[in-house]
């Protein structure tokens, strides 16, 4: 999943739920609010939407409107992040938790839980993901495996296990029987098949006919190759022999002992069957399926200093831009990415210098935080004070006035401060996090980059490349992160003044 870079504008959506007992303790929705702007200030954020649900319960959140509206806008894009203080304050129930990280993976949207110091869009982040991933592949796997166990025993009771009929038969009374419309349909095509030999022409025939899909849709040699090689037609419909890989992903073939068979009335004579599928089994023993294209390890991030994108042609071994005919080789584009890779890990006395600093600000921050909220708690016990000697009419009004209200302009001045400090922390705490990996991935990449094959080397170009500039001296390579005490971003220049042979 490609995510933004924080040098890039992204929009967030704020999600102020708070529970009686968070008001209770001070925390205000306000507070929740500001304590989540600053940090989206921090990052360089724009907050769109700040969507209400106080005193709303957590216990299922799905159908609050302010819920449906919040999805809306991540559907759209109109936002493509939502902070929120805790997970608790998300959702308390752990299914509605999954699905809401299930929908924000798919529109490559992110979670921010400031509290459990979650940020979807750090690396160290994305680790919740995989990790919400595996509990929801665990859960529909344990729903699954229940279902799949009553599967074998429904398939040899001749039971039907849900679905729709094959086309050209339809469930009647539990009973799979010959569709009258779509059974002619069926012995058309494997007449036709059977002498003309081509899977394409019988979907020609068909569509010229004006026979249609059970969906509307033309027919396809695809889809006469599905079907010519459905054994139900001949009168032995399969049971319990595919299953699914989990949501929009395909469904592969089990196990043949697995199969189980439930016989019922041919639309087609067995022989007929049996011929159409020898002559289909021939044809893919000849067919060799044509080799996928190999796609460059730097297709769509290797840019020309005059702006125009550069590509590898057919005959060539470099990245070329059409335009001013720049270029630089594959094989050399590799190395210098590699070699940048190294760059990417800092020396072992700044790698310590950094998160000593960073250890040390989150620290003093952590202490200021304890003493504000220390001192706003003994005034606001300075003020029942002086509330109770008012009330005994020990004071007057004009006695209650002078001495509180020093007191409570203290007061309003903590009270704003603690969110934008607590903000603060919550920024520096997941920007150590995401160093902290970033770091050990870099050196864990430059030592394996070797041993990786080019699919793993196309993933991680992705992951970390913005955009690689070739110069007519130069090649800048921005990648999306690089620890810094406040960007993970940086334009790392390479001159390659020596190496001008090489470009020619």
């Amino acid at each position: 999943m490609k995510h933004q870079s924080d040098t890039q504008e992204k929009s967030v959506g704020i999600w102020i739920r708070v529970s009686t007992e968070d008001q209770a303790r001070g925390e205000s929705p306000e507070h929740h609010e500001k304590r989540a702007r600053y940090y989206a200030e921090s990052k360089g954020w724009t907050v769109r939407e700040v969507y209400h649900l106080e005193a709303l319960s957590g216990k299922t959140v799905m159908d609050y409107p302010e819920t449906k509206r919040m999805l809306r806008d991540i559907g759209s894009g109109h936002i493509t992040g939502l902070i929120f203080s805790k997970l608790a304050r998300l959702a308390r129930n752990t299914r509605e938790l999954l699905e809401f990280a299930e929908i924000f993976r798919e529109h490559n949207a992110d979670l921010i839980s400031l509290q459990e110091s979650i940020d979807t869009s750090s690396p160290a982040g994305r680790l919740f993901y995989t990790m919400i991933a595996a509990m929801a592949q665990w859960e529909r796997e344990e729903i699954a495996s229940r279902v799949a166990a009553s599967v074998p025993i429904r398939a040899k009771l001749g039971k039907p296990l849900g679905g729709k009929a094959p086309f050209g038969y339809q469930w009647i009374e539990k009973k799979l029987v010959p569709n009258t419309k779509e059974a002619p349909v069926v012995q058309l095509l494997f007449d036709t098949f059977q002498k003309e030999k081509r899977k394409k022409t019988v979907a020609h025939i068909l569509n010229e006919h004006g026979y249609r899909t059970r969906n509307g849709s033309k027919f396809s040699d695809t889809t006469i190759r599905r079907l010519l090689q459905d054994p139900t037609f001949k009168g032995h419909h399969r049971l319990n022999y595919t299953k699914s890989l989990g949501d929009n992903k395909k469904w592969v073939t089990k196990p043949e002992d697995e199969w189980s068979y439930l016989h019922v009335e041919p639309i087609i004579p067995k022989d007929l069957w049996d011929g159409c599928n020898a002559i289909l089994l021939e044809q893919e023993k000849t067919y060799k399926k044509p080799a996928k294209k190999p796609q460059h390890l730097f297709t769509g991030f290797v840019f020309c200093n005059c702006g125009q994108k550069m590509y590898v042609p057919s005959n060539s071994p470099k990245y070329v831009c059409a335009k001013c005919k720049n270029k630089i080789g594959t094989t050399d584009m590799e190395e210098i990415f590699h070699e940048q890779i190294k760059e990417f890990v800092f020396s072992p006395q700044e790698v310590s210098s950094y998160f000593l600093k960073t250890e040390s600000t989150i620290r003093e921050k952590e202490k200021l935080l304890k003493t504000l909220s220390d001192e706003l708690t003994k005034l606001e016990k300075e003020t029942d004070g002086y509330l109770q000697l008012y009330l005994d009419k020990k004071l007057t009004t004009d006695e209650f006035g002078t001495r509180n209200e020093p007191v409570s302009l203290r007061k309003q001045q903590i009270q704003s401060q603690l969110p934008e400090l607590q903000g603060e922390i919550d920024f520096l705490k997941i920007q150590e996090l995401s160093s902290d990996q970033i770091l050990n991935d870099a050196k864990d990449l430059y030592g394996r980059w070797s041993a990786l094959t080019h699919e793993e080397k196309r993933t991680i170009t992705e992951t970390i490349t913005e955009k690689i500039i070739i110069g007519t001296n130069e090649i800048q390579i921005n990648l999306a992160y690089l620890p810094s005490s406040n960007k993970l971003m940086a334009n790392w220049q390479h001159n390659l003044m020596d190496s001008s042979q090489r470009q020619a």
